[in-house]
């Protein structure tokens, strides 16, 4: 990149089935439409570890891989469907808060990492407790979580 060009602004959201996944997407790609940036899907598999069982954690790596790849493309086609933009898509295998942390590191245009806060009685989602409960000092950008009572419309207007 060259030096008089400012850093692409990167909106990185953390890719799975829930619904707090659904508004924080939505939340960043206007986000990113407006500022002229991008998203970038994250979706952390859980490791596969067999030991002496190799083939079967290879399998097992594999189908996990191809759930990722399925997960990420069709995120992909939302956020493309709400703003015709197409997302980095990534995939790591490891601990999710790890490999968040591991890929904000690695990747200096990623400017927010954006989560949305879950409905479930167990509280909002192990990465916004983490945040919550003061990790949140690790990383190394703004933090935005989308509360679990929006509407649409209202991440719609907040987005601006």
């Amino acid at each position: 990149m060259n030096e008089t060009e400012p850093r692409r602004r990167k909106f990185l959201v953390v890719a799975d089935e829930s619904d707090a996944c659904t508004r924080a997407l939505r939340y960043a790609a206007l986000r990113a439409a407006l500022t002229n940036g991008c998203v970038s899907l994250l979706y952390v598999a859980a490791p596969a570890d067999f030991g002496h069982w190799r083939t079967v954690e290879d399998k097992m790596r594999q189908e996990a891989r191809d759930a990722g790849e399925h997960l990420l493309h069709k995120r992909a086609g939302e956020v493309n469907e709400l703003v015709g933009l197409m997302p980095e898509l990534l995939i790591r295998e490891g601990n999710p808060s790890e490999e968040v942390l591991a890929a904000i590191k690695e990747d200096e245009e990623i400017h927010v990492l954006v989560l949305g806060a879950g409905r479930d009685k167990e509280g909002p989602g192990p990465l916004v407790s983490m945040v919550a409960a003061g990790a949140d000092s690790q990383f190394s950008i703004p933090v935005t979580v989308v509360p679990a009572n929006l509407s649409e419309d209202e991440i719609d207007e907040l987005a601006q």
